[in-house]
């Protein structure tokens, strides 16, 4: 038996051999595969997990741009509040009401022609739900500061600083909202990049496999990228500049707007909700530019930013750079030299991670792409002030169901012959502008609302501009591979400009999950040479 065994297996050796190499190359094919199917599929699970968290990051990102906006918001509004009196001007035409009221009644006159005056209605709507700032209460002795006022200049008064700070309110928050989101993506695209090149570099010989806790907080991490405390502390100082002397330009703009457009109606005119609404385009129109060009060619960096030969005294005013101490007698002895002393402390923003960040700021300020996107969220902010506020609570609703409710819309009142029946049908209501400036100043409160979140004029800009996201996107996602190209060693240029990458004109052009996925994992390409990129 063992013989014949031996016998077979000698005379089928060479198909044996040839069938185990087969099943053995067989074997050896299959855990390939096996391997490289488990291994695509670990990378594809990787990848869905990396880009996940990188739009989560983005996503994070913009909840921080509303958030801090939200913060600087109470900052801007009384600002603004101190410089517009508008309830001062309100309480010195009550005032003149009650004295009115007290002569007439001393004079044994009825109250008739006080009413006749047409501002009781008027008066008691201002008072509803607005208040006073510290600085514009009255003085002990009744009288507000300065000479008196007749009642129409009270009123005149009244009506173009009403105007005045709800607009001014809506232009710097538009302003102060997309500064932000420059601000903050620049400063996340930075963070990115720094994580990115913190997470290729090999670890140190003999500790591959060990975990450690590393301390970044001195910024070293990324300090080749202008990505250290100190830098972006100094760089998110400059919205100081918007919301202590941006505003105040803003406003002298829109003051002069405001008095061209409605400096000859009465307050006590009536005018129907069309009208209203054509004359505060018109307001919009001497501000931004009555055509496409003339809006691309104002140029509202000189409200946003200051000059450079302004940058370091912003850094000063702001309390960021702390002027040196001195005693309290030879300042108060001296006071002339606060200037001089102040100038003696010199921060060079000329060169270095700050000014990359400034001029990169400046360039994306001066885009055609900010005028566009500014000019969205102002008619998203224009319309909800007027169409959603305004003319709601002022102007009689329409019943749905009225039989006559396409003639009424008519400007004037037409008689109509039913049956020969003569029936008149009203005209389009006329509200009193005494009445709209009411609600615009309830309304200034809201805009400027900060401490009690959400902001309604905010939450629906970011709503309904979707491109603000986009404009987000893109300078989140811009300027990549440059940035890396820029700090690699042996590389004579520096700098970061808005032209390369992808540029501004390209919002809308692309998804924004596609491009910030896209942008940030060529990144992760070029750093680490894979072809995938591990979460992060």
């Amino acid at each position: 038996m063992i013989s014949a065994t031996r016998r077979w297996l000698r005379r089928h050796r060479t198909g044996i051999a040839i069938g185990a190499g087969i099943a053995g190359a067989g074997y050896l094919a299959a855990q390939y595969v096996i391997g490289k199917v488990n291994e695509a599929r670990e990378r594809m699970q990787m990848d869905k997990i990396a880009k996940e968290n990188i739009r989560r990051r983005f996503e994070q990102n913009q909840t921080d741009c509303t958030i801090t906006v939200l913060a600087l918001l109470p900052t801007l509004t009384d600002n603004i509040v101190e410089d517009l009196p508008v309830e001062q001007l309100t309480h010195e035409l009550q005032q003149k009401k009650a004295e009115r009221l007290a002569r007439a009644s001393g004079e044994g006159k009825s109250e008739v022609s006080s009413m006749h005056d047409g501002d009781t209605a008027s008066m008691s709507s201002f008072q509803t739900g607005s208040f006073m700032h510290t600085s514009q209460m009255p003085l002990s002795g009744g009288q507000s500061p300065g000479p008196r006022r007749t009642k129409a200049q009270l009123w005149n008064e009244l009506k173009v600083t009403s105007l005045t700070r709800a607009f001014t309110l809506i232009y710097s928050l538009s302003l102060l909202t997309i500064l932000t989101r420059i601000q903050l993506n620049l400063l996340g695209r930075l963070n990115y990049l720094s994580s990115v090149i913190s997470l290729a570099q090999p670890p140190p010989p003999g500790r591959a496999n060990s975990i450690s806790l590393e301390d970044h907080d001195d910024g070293s991490a990324g300090a080749g990228f202008g990505n250290d405390f100190e830098t972006n502390r100094r760089y998110l100082t400059f919205s100081w500049f918007l919301l202590h002397k941006g505003y105040a330009q803003i406003l002298t703009k829109v003051r002069q707007a405001v008095e061209e457009v409605f400096g000859g109606i009465s307050p006590s005119e009536g005018i129907t909700a069309a009208r209203l609404s054509d004359l505060v385009l018109e307001v919009r129109k001497k501000v931004e530019g009555s055509s496409e060009q003339e809006r691309y060619a104002t140029r509202w960096l000189p409200y946003v930013l200051p000059p450079k030969e302004e940058e370091e005294a912003v850094l000063i005013e702001s309390g960021v750079i702390t002027p040196p101490a001195t005693s309290p007698g030879s300042e108060s002895l001296h006071p002339e030299h606060d200037e001089s002393r102040h100038g003696s402390i010199h921060i060079d923003t000329s060169t270095g991670p700050l000014r990359q960040l400034l001029d990169e700021t400046a360039d994306l300020i001066d885009s055609p792409t900010f005028t566009r996107i500014h000019t969205l969220l102002l008619g998203s902010m224009f319309s909800h002030l007027i169409d959603a506020r305004v003319i709601a609570q002022s102007y009689p609703q329409q019943r749905p169901h009225s039989p006559s409710s396409s003639i009424s819309s008519a400007p004037y009142p037409r008689i109509q012959e039913l049956d020969s029946a003569v029936t008149v049908v009203p005209g389009e209501p006329r509200v009193k502008l005494a009445n709209i400036l009411a609600v615009i100043t309830r309304q200034a409160h809201a805009i400027g609302n900060g401490n009690n979140p959400p902001n309604e004029y905010v939450s629906t800009a970011e709503a309904e501009v979707k491109e603000l996201e986009a404009f987000a996107a893109v300078i989140y996602a811009s300027n990549i591979d440059h940035s890396l190209d820029v700090h690699q060693p042996n590389h004579d240029e520096g700098g970061l400009k808005a032209s390369d990458g992808i540029g501004v004109s390209d919002v809308g052009a692309e998804p924004v999950n596609e491009l910030i996925e896209s942008k940030l994992e060529s990144a992760w390409t070029k750093v680490t040479g894979s072809t995938s990129f591990s979460s992060r």
